[in-house]
């Protein structure tokens, strides 16, 4: 079948990239981009550090967009109709394909409670961001609940605003599932050393309020929190609620074979796509990263012109906190050792390898980007 007509649902990194992959491999069918934002595609990696601190304006983060492209931005997907290759908007439109792109991401994971009260946040787009640092240039404490990137790039920042923060996180250390317990437990030095108040291996148990505003909050341990700012920064669920009954595979996000296809015409990319990586043994993965948004969209688009190849990229995936900029390529379990190869955690520069069953799998730099980068072609040799 001739793909003349392709839709992408998502104005996303991952979709607009697709969109400028699809013209650029020489497709001059109709493109159209459906986003539930009323905002052209934009970056969002910038919204926890660079548009949260004012170094950068919002509009800074909006992307090159793909050209020649038919826009529908401020309506949300509605249901999808898989056997007629129809689409239906939120607002009833009905848009008929010959391709489909789902690069639709991930949507934050509330808390049960709390967030009726003024002062509690979320993060995922630029006017979460921009909601966010308005609250922190008028707050006195915050609160953030989980440590991951989010969570501790935000109590980064808020803490050069001078603010009182704590940071809260019921695992052992920050960022632990990313990095490890070495690394986690650096970046808890880190931050303690700077004035956060850092509480790891304790939840959140309640958010407390005063006239509909944040006040606090209970922890599991029983101790409370003062707070006017709360920033919710437990985890995201990919966005497929609107394809529930599609008969797609969504058991974890959108679930793709190795060429980014979930179903005859349908590929996915980004936050929301899974797929079996050719290189981990076809395990299973889900990866929430700026440049696997970009890489798979590449793969996908190129798939659904009859084009595609096997995706195995190589992760890379970075975080600023502070004067750190620490970044990391490949992957890892939670048994992978840690060594040190340059430098010393000590000098605050250094980098380091993980490495499991004889095999170097990952390598990570804290504020050396260069050796860093050489450093990832140790991937898949012999351990040290």
């Amino acid at each position: 079948m001739s793909v003349r007509d392709i839709v992408v649902v998502g104005a996303s990194a991952a979709g607009n990239t697709a969109a400028l992959t699809l013209r650029r491999e020489g497709f001059d069918g109709r493109i159209t981009m459906v986003g539930a934002e009323d905002r052209m595609p934009y970056d969002r990696p910038p919204l926890s550090k660079q548009v949260l601190d004012g170094r950068w304006a919002a509009d800074r983060v909006e992307l090159p967009a793909a050209p020649d492209v038919t826009w529908r931005l401020g309506v949300p997907a509605g249901s999808l109709d898989v056997a007629g290759r129809t689409l239906t908007l939120a607002d009833g439109a009905r848009l008929a394909y010959d391709g489909l792109v789902l690069a639709t991401g991930v949507a934050p994971r509330p808390l049960p409670y709390g967030h009726d009260l003024a002062g509690v946040h979320l993060l995922r787009t630029a006017d979460d961001a921009l909601a966010l640092r308005a609250a922190l240039l008028s707050a006195a404490s915050v609160l953030v609940i989980g440590a991951g990137f989010l969570g501790a790039e935000t109590a980064a920042v808020a803490r050069t605003f001078g603010l009182d923060v704590t940071l809260v996180d019921p695992l052992p250390a920050p960022m632990v599932r990313q990095f490890g317990p070495r690394v986690g437990g650096l970046l808890a030095d880190l931050h303690r050393a700077r004035g956060v108040d850092v509480r790891m291996g304790a939840g959140v148990t309640a958010l407390h309020g005063e006239d509909g505003r944040v006040t606090g909050a209970t922890l599991t341990d029983g101790a409370t929190v003062d707070a006017d700012v709360v920033l919710v920064a437990i985890g995201s669920v990919p966005a497929t609620g609107w394809l529930a009954g599609s008969g797609l595979s969504l058991a974890n996000g959108v679930d793709c074979d190795e060429l980014c296809r979930a179903a005859p015409g349908i590929v996915a990319a980004g936050d929301v796509a899974s797929w079996p990586h050719p290189g981990l043994g076809g395990r299973r993965i889900r990866v929430e990263h700026r440049m696997n948004a970009t890489e798979q969209a590449v793969a996908a688009a190129r798939t659904l012109l009859g084009k595609g190849t096997p995706y195995a990229p190589v992760s890379y995936f970075w975080t600023d906190q502070y004067d750190v900029k620490i970044q990391a390529y490949g992957s890892w379990t939670e048994d992978a050792a840690l060594t040190v190869r340059e430098g010393s955690p000590e000098e605050g520069k250094f980098t380091a390898v993980y490495h499991e069953k004889g095999i170097i799998t990952g390598a990570l730099g804290w504020n050396m980007p260069r050796a860093t980068r050489q450093l990832r072609a140790s991937l898949g040799t012999p351990a040290p």
